[in-house]
């Protein structure tokens, strides 16, 4: 019985975990990708760009604290207090979606958002909570797998409640079961005990302190600076196509909300599929490795997503290129964090986080800005904007052959140096 007991608890603190990323990422799909984006644009006449500087500006405050987030996140040893914040701000932020008209939704969106962004570095800070480097991978793929339901919940309620109670009812329904679903992961994952969680002046400043030296810091620790950097492209890529995929299909290629709801969750189904093979490949080649799979993915994805309104290519190519887009989304966040992992000592993890959080949403402030500069500014119009992510993509394949995923033994001197 002992046993028994001793074995549920691990696991039920990883499904705990796992069943965070679906609250999150029924918050990502219902407010960030779809039904938001779609109520600026089609439902109160906004543009790209209402939706797109809203989302840059809660991006901007998420870089401007992020490395500050982090480095608290360690100091205290505590990231669960800290998640159940930012959750509670993002969902009652989220309930005041709708009202007011678009200016006032377009604010209270940048809250939201940002508390959303904010509570990620604390997640994902709780990664080694739940894994091991053993099976780090495989927990990272069960948390995206079990996430991409949420998108599936959320194209649920698209298909099936959309028509008979409004976006509004939904953005409120979203809130509520992002709540639902966070709930486990504050209560049956364990942290380390620790000393009484106290945020002071000292906190404040030794983070401001930390966040001078982190990028000093990086320079120790072979490749982490290079996927740093090599990560800002491939997520500029990524989260655009994420913050506009729903708009474009709706307006270039001619797909009902009905069929944007099908549409993606034909893509979740095979990220869900696609994010348990990765798990296991994570583990079996390296992060490395699939990751560089994914780019080619991506290259595929996007190439072939502008090329069927500018070669009047059949429409129903896009359930192909859809597919294969959830496959490549799934890989993304399988490969990044377990690479990171391999690159930043444990004792660093929540700081270096801050700052791979950092560098990832200083893509999402430059994507949506190119968007709208390619698609509106320049009038260059929306497949050319998709072109661009598939620049981002290739450049930030070339800039990641540059390093290294094997397991390190660190150099105590290095760590006692940094110390």
């Amino acid at each position: 019985m002992a046993t028994e007991i001793e074995l549920s608890k691990p696991r039920l603190a990883v499904f705990s975990w796992a069943l965070y990323d679906l609250a999150n990422t029924l918050f990502s799909f219902n407010i960030v990708s779809i039904h938001f984006a779609l109520w600026v644009v089609n439902d109160m006449n906004g543009s790209d760009s209402h939706y797109g500087f809203a989302n840059a500006i809660s991006m901007l405050l998420v870089l401007l604290t992020a490395p500050i987030l982090g480095a608290i996140s360690d100091q205290t040893k505590r990231r669960i207090p800290f998640l159940i914040l930012t959750t509670c701000l993002c969902v009652l932020f989220t309930l005041l979606l709708g009202h007011g008209g678009l200016s006032t939704s377009l604010l209270v969106f940048i809250v939201a958002n940002y508390m959303f962004q904010s509570g990620l570095i604390f997640y994902d800070a709780l990664l080694p909570a739940v894994s091991n480097d053993t099976n780090r991978g495989k927990v990272g793929a069960f948390g995206v797998g079990l996430g991409y339901m949420g998108s599936l919940i959320g194209a649920a309620m698209g298909i099936f409640l959309l028509e008979v109670v409004g976006r509004v009812a939904i953005f409120k329904l979203t809130a509520l079961l992002f709540m639902v679903f966070s709930v486990p992961c504050f209560f049956f994952v364990k942290e380390q005990k620790s000393s009484k969680l106290r945020i002071g002046i000292d906190t404040v400043r030794n983070s401001f302190l930390q966040l001078k030296n982190t990028f000093a810091k990086a320079k120790e620790f072979p490749g982490l600076g290079r996927f740093l950097i090599g990560r800002v492209f491939y997520a500029d890529a990524v989260n655009t196509c994420i913050i506009f995929m729903g708009i474009y299909v709706t307006n270039e290629l001619g797909f009902t909300d009905q069929d944007v709801q099908i549409l993606l969750a034909y893509a979740v189904i095979a990220a869900i599929v696609g994010a348990f093979i990765w798990g296991r490949l994570v583990d079996a080649i390296g992060p490395k490795r699939c990751l560089n799979i994914v780019l080619y993915l991506w290259v595929v994805v996007l190439a072939g997503i502008a090329a069927i309104p500018l070669l009047s290519l059949p429409t129903e190519l896009m359930w192909v290129f859809s597919a294969l887009a959830g496959i490549a989304m799934g890989g993304i966040w399988c490969a990044d964090r377990p690479y990171l992992l391999r690159l930043a000592p444990p004792q660093y993890i929540g700081e270096f986080f801050g700052i791979y959080s950092m560098v990832g949403r200083f893509a999402s402030i430059a994507g949506p800005i190119i968007w709208v500069l390619v698609a509106e500014t320049m009038g260059f119009g929306r497949p050319a904007a998709v072109l661009s992510l598939l620049l981002f993509i290739l450049i930030s394949y070339f800039i990641l052959q540059g390093v290294n995923d094997r397991p390190q033994k660190w150099d105590e001197n290095i760590l006692g140096s940094l110390a």
